[in-house]
């Protein structure tokens, strides 16, 4: 039996720019090596990610038997969120916006023959 799970995190208070760069080096790694990557990341979106993947070892863990030796992550990636607009005060007057964006993770684990 295949086993294989999605895990989504929605409104991670980081743009979806910075969180891509760390993921696009763990798509298609299998599991433990792409933990032993985000534990000696200094990236804050590494910790992101690293919830997520632990999530769905805790998902496959109660879904039934599974060998996380032959675990990959098959599918990753990121979305842009909600943007929370605000202005920043500026010379003369002016008034320039400012946008905080936040991110939707998605990350797939299967099991690879």
């Amino acid at each position: 039996m295949n086993m294989e799970t999605t895990v989504k995190i929605k409104h991670l208070k980081q743009s979806p720019t910075k969180i891509r760069f760390v993921l696009n080096e763990l798509r298609g790694c299998k599991v433990n090596y792409a933990i032993n990557i985000l534990m000696n990341s200094n990236k804050k979106a590494s910790n992101f990610i690293l919830k997520a993947i632990n999530s769905g070892l805790s998902n496959l863990e109660n879904k039934g038997d599974f060998n996380q030796d032959k675990l990959v992550i098959s599918n990753a990636f990121v979305d842009g969120g909600p943007v929370m607009k605000r202005f920043r005060p500026r010379a003369m007057g002016r008034a320039s916006q400012i946008l905080k964006r936040t991110s939707h993770l998605t990350i797939t684990l299967s099991e690879k023959n």
